[in-house]
């Protein structure tokens, strides 16, 4: 598989969507849609032509900047593999869900999802650290553009909200990376880049936990996680429903797995001791989200704060240091791929009908749109964990590793998972059960394209809730290389 083709294949549909749209005015989303298509079939394909055990679906070095050991070194492990397959499937999603909600600048709209979704491909591939940030600082600018031009009322003040936190905390990242080149290329004499290079430098403890320190806190803006949230639920709010989609569904994922792959992987022994920390935090989001997730009215900002919630067990899994407990990580962060996303398209799609993400001025919508409703009701509860569906098996793994490491923090965040059905279920009720409004008026329900997306998603938590072994099988080398202990 010829990973940096993918990349380029997907920049390239970009530039031909923006310009697309001089041929006629829909065109930019049926190109998006394709490129989305071919680049799920290509991932799929690298996927399932590999025999059992493969630890490396692809790999392509070729040099950069030489003279200060820069490369384009570009690695599908099985982590990667099963993110970068989740970002084209996410893509398709973004595409439908926003089919016929945007009316102006088309082509733009699509280049943006387009290089979005290139840069995200870009994080989950590179093993070159200045790449890395490369594509890290590519994803986030077309971001920006998604919320400031096509959001809702409050737009710029949520596009600069994102762009100030993530720019910031990813200035932090860079100024770690540039720190750990330094240290490495006084103990070696070398000047690299190489992710597996610098897994080897000789650091001081005290120098390593600093350098940790940065990595983590860019990390866990994305993620996001109590205390640097607050950017998550204005971003979601105002971005059109893609821009959520595409933020819920995948975007976040690159904070947890940066987390995985190089806070932990470049620093395991400082990340060790900052263990029960990253637990608190882990333990602190999923309370605290749960709870700001109940006292919302906004339906988006609902599922928003339920993001933060479900990204605690991300923080916790990890830093309880014990396979099964990293493996349930990295579950819930495919499960909440496609439930959230499901949710956010949900969202976008009452707000686009009723002009409005009030809760207050829905009710009894079940009887109107009974396709909708069912829906949203088997997302709410896979969102909550129901059994024999992903987000269950994810939660239940992380929780059942972090009992191993920590009991209170761990009994802290099982009453999260009390406060996600309150929430959840009040959602339903709020929005689709009880008495209709009297100025609500006929719906429509969703159709043949909106169906087929849900259900394909649907589709998903399904097969990870009652045969998950697929991806623990995935990402199981990648967690023995971290050197994490078995439970």
């Amino acid at each position: 598989m010829n990973i940096l083709a993918l990349i380029m294949g997907l920049l390239a549909a970009g530039v031909v969507a923006a310009f697309s749209e001089r041929i006629h005015q829909h065109a930019p989303r049926w190109v998006s849609l394709i490129a989305f298509v071919v680049a799920l079939i290509y991932t799929s394909s690298a996927w399932l032509g590999a025999g059992s055990g493969t630890e490396e679906y692809a790999r392509q070095v070729l040099p950069w900047i030489p003279r200060f050991g820069i490369q384009v070194y570009l690695v599908l492990d099985g982590l990667s593999l099963m993110l970068v397959a989740l970002t084209a499937f996410v893509g398709i999603v973004a595409v439908v869900s926003s089919w016929s909600e945007i009316s102006e600048r088309h082509g733009f709209f699509q280049f943006n999802i387009l290089w979005v979704m290139a840069g995200v491909v870009g994080v989950f591939s590179a093993f070159d650290l200045f790449l890395f940030f490369f594509f890290w600082e590519v994803m986030l600018i077309p971001m920006y553009f998604l919320i400031a031009i096509w959001g809702h009322e409050n737009r710029a003040y949520a596009a600069t909200k994102f762009f100030l936190f993530t720019q910031i905390s990813g200035l932090l990242m860079l100024f770690a990376i540039l720190s750990l080149v330094y240290f490495n290329y006084q103990a070696t004499g070398v000047i690299t880049f190489d992710y597996f290079e610098l897994r080897n430098a000789s650091l001081d403890p005290d120098v390593a936990w600093w350098l940790m320190l940065g990595f983590f806190v860019a990390f866990i803006t994305k993620l996001p996680s109590v205390p640097v949230h607050t950017w998550l639920p204005d971003a979601h709010t105002q971005a059109p429903t893609a821009g959520s989609v595409i933020l819920a569904g995948i975007l976040l994922k690159t904070g947890g797995y940066g987390v995985i792959r190089f806070a932990v992987g470049l620093f395991p022994e400082a990340s060790q001791d900052f263990a029960t920390v990253g637990m608190l935090l882990g333990a602190l989001s999923i309370v605290y989200g749960g709870y700001m997730a109940y006292s919302q009215s906004d339906f988006k900002r609902l599922v928003a704060y339920s993001s933060v919630a479900h990204m605690g067990f991300i923080l916790l899994g990890v830093y309880a240091f014990n396979e099964i407990a990293m493996q349930g990580a990295v579950v819930t962060m495919i499960a909440h791929g496609f439930s959230t996303a499901a949710l956010f398209m949900m969202a976008g799609a009452l707000q686009q009908r009723l002009h409005s993400r009030e809760m207050s001025k829905m009710g009894g919508l079940w009887v109107r749109a009974p396709r909708m409703g069912a829906m949203t009701l088997f997302f709410v509860v896979a969102s909550v964990g129901m059994p024999g569906l992903g987000n269950f098996v994810g939660e239940f793994l992380a929780l059942l590793g972090a009992f191993q490491a920590h009991v209170p923090l761990t009994i802290a965040a099982t009453i999260g998972i009390v406060v996600a059905a309150v929430y959840g279920l009040s959602l339903m009720q709020r929005a689709f059960q009880g008495v209709p409004n009297p100025d609500v008026g006929e719906i429509e329900d969703f159709g043949a394209r909106e169906m087929t997306v849900m259900i394909l998603m649907m589709i998903g938590l399904v097969w990870l809730g009652v045969y998950p072994q697929l991806v623990l099988d995935l990402s199981a080398p990648v967690i023995t290389s971290l050197g994490v202990a078995g439970l």
